[in-house]
């Protein structure tokens, strides 16, 4: 049986579409309308409340935790100040990814850390020989993300000392809800302005409420993981177990990426004289890059129209984004026809009037401008139309880091 994260009680009436699904072993809304239409336009045009409890969250302290922290991620945790939040993910000792999250440094010497599977033995692996403690305290934080353009101004009248207004993009503050402390980060996981607000389990309902009601005038809405699917793609934002394979998880060596294969070769960040796990190997890959690649496509949607007007059917491909793996052919040349690659994550965008997707492709045809050929299946028949390669995010508002 699925847990209930503590704002279970609030969800689980408002679900009326009765979709569920397991995430990390609670029940986690898909959309709580029949369709999840309502929820993604919160998101870009209001405030949608999603309940993340289920992420796992870590706290690392100690003398030695900004080593340990800058031992275990790619990115350097000791060049991020207190009071910020960064990005990073995590590899193994051959530089493959393991997982990815954010990182919290509360204080000199504390940080809490999100992942998206358990990752205590890990981290508590690499702390041998340091003077730093890590502790899941995944059951200690429940955790909600307010996301969307009207996100701040619900916060700016509901939260008490702290400055919601004035805080930075990847920022962390603390402060009061009615009579429940939060912390506050400016972050998210749909590319649009929005925060995640960490609190301890017995205030999650008051806050909630308090929520709902201040954002009834700013167009709030509780929005499940079908909205926040289609909103993250948007974003460029990888998925793990989807856009790349976690190593620990991986059934043959092929299905493994690095930070670079993965499109994150901008958090891998070499610092003179400290080592971090998987560094030598991707100081290699960095000289000698891998020949697959990250890239975002936009799918000829004209060509996607004609393919189902020929069976008398409308293009029946918006509605819930496809995490199914679709092959990518060379478009023209002396290798047409090819298979280069396959699509990992792909969607409608309501607000772009476009199909984009998320590939692993060869680095050779990863440009910008390539064009490319994505297989689609209309009616049990699997045709190919014209796609061209984009630079994500596909979506990326002013208003977002502004």
């Amino acid at each position: 049986m699925l847990l209930e994260t503590p704002f279970h009680s609030r969800t689980a009436p408002l679900c009326r579409s009765r979709r569920w699904r397991n995430w990390s072993g609670y029940a986690a809304a898909l959309s709580y309308e029949p369709g999840h239409e309502y929820e993604y336009y919160a998101v870009r045009s209001g405030a949608a409340l999603f309940d993340i409890s289920p992420l796992r969250k870590y706290e690392v302290t100690g003398p030695d935790a900004a080593a340990l922290v800058d031992r275990v991620v790619t990115r350097s945790a000791l060049d991020c100040p207190v009071g910020r939040v960064f990005y990073t993910p995590w590899c193994d000792e051959a530089g493959k990814l393991i997982d990815d999250g954010t990182v919290q440094r509360l204080s000199a010497d504390t940080f809490r850390i999100t992942a998206a599977d358990p990752c205590l033995r890990w981290f508590q692996d690499c702390a041998l020989g340091m003077d730093a403690s890590v502790r899941d305290i995944t059951l200690d934080l429940a955790a909600l993300a307010l996301q969307g353009p009207t996100s701040r101004d619900i916060l700016v009248g509901l939260v008490t000392g702290a400055d919601i207004a004035a805080l930075p993009y990847f920022a962390v503050t603390e402060g009061h809800i009615g009579a429940a402390p939060v912390t506050i980060t400016r972050t998210g996981y749909t590319g649009d302005l929005g925060y995640e607000i960490w609190l301890a389990p017995e205030h999650a309902l008051a806050v909630w409420d308090a929520l709902m009601e201040t954002g009834r005038g700013y167009g709030i809405a509780p929005a499940g993981l079908d909205a926040l699917d289609v909103a993250r793609i948007e974003a460029g934002l990888l998925l793990k177990e989807v856009d790349y394979v976690s190593s620990w998880t991986a059934l043959i060596e092929s299905r493994k990426s690095s930070p670079y294969e993965a499109g994150l070769g901008w958090t891998v960040q070499p610092r003179p004289g400290r080592d971090f796990v998987g560094q030598r190997v991707l100081e290699r890959e960095a000289a000698s890059p891998s020949r697959w690649a990250l890239a975002g496509l936009e799918a000829d949607w004209p060509s996607i129209e004609k393919r189902f007007a020929a069976v008398g059917l409308p293009p029946l491909v918006a509605g819930r984004a496809s995490r199914e793996a679709v092959p990518i052919y060379a478009h023209k040349g002396p290798g047409a026809g090819r298979q280069i690659g396959y699509v990992t994550s792909a969607t409608f965008s309501p607000i772009l009037k476009k199909y984009i997707a998320l590939a692993t492709i060869r680095r050779d045809f990863g440009k910008p401008g390539t064009r490319i050929e994505v297989e689609l299946t209309v009616e049990f028949a699997r045709h190919r139309v014209p796609a061209t390669i984009v630079k994500t995010p596909f979506f990326d508002p002013a208003r977002k880091r502004g």
